[in-house]
């Protein structure tokens, strides 16, 4: 599902643990690390989509995690000719995306990268909160500073206020 414009709709996920160090991890097969992302499907809101892909790809549920916040808006990079599908040429420029802030309130040991039948991930660690802006793939690193940028101020009210929750208006829409 494209828009008008060639981007799918897409959720990001990033993933905080109790020290603000992130959840970064390699693309199976590949020497490649990112935040967990992928689809929303036609019908699903982002919040939705969210959970599921964190479902599929970390094998977290949202018992595991906490909601801090959400990009207000989407944010686009596009996608480098070469990494294009041949049935998407032409029509595909990208992808936009909402992007939420989760603090794990689970264990490492919850997360299970094969918890589904096609696992995105074959690793993970924890990571500084800024350094996979230079570790994620060129093509997305405006993206990943966006993101990180607008949502730290949620991971800072967290930490300030403890365990309280903070769901900022427009949240769950």
């Amino acid at each position: 599902m494209l828009d008008r414009d060639g981007y799918r709709p897409n959720v990001g996920v990033i993933l905080a643990n109790r020290h603000d160090r992130v959840f970064f991890a390699r693309r199976v097969n590949q020497n490649a690390w990112q935040f967990p992302q992928g689809g929303i499907k036609a019908g699903e809101t982002p919040l939705a989509a969210m959970f599921r892909e964190l479902a599929e790809e970390t094998g977290l549920g949202p018992h595991h995690v906490r909601v801090l916040g959400r990009t207000r808006d989407w944010l686009r990079y596009d996608v480098p000719a070469r990494f294009v599908r041949r049935q998407w040429r032409g029509a595909y420029r990208g992808q936009k995306q909402i992007w939420f802030l989760l603090r794990l309130i689970g264990r490492d040991c919850d997360v299970k990268l094969r918890a589904s039948p096609r696992p995105e991930f074959d690793a993970w660690c924890w990571q500084d909160y800024w350094a996979p802006v230079e570790a994620v793939i060129e093509f997305k690193r405006e993206v990943y500073r966006q993101a990180l940028t607008e949502l730290r101020p949620y991971l800072d009210a967290d930490r300030r206020r403890g365990r309280l929750r903070v769901h900022p208006v427009g949240l769950l829409d």
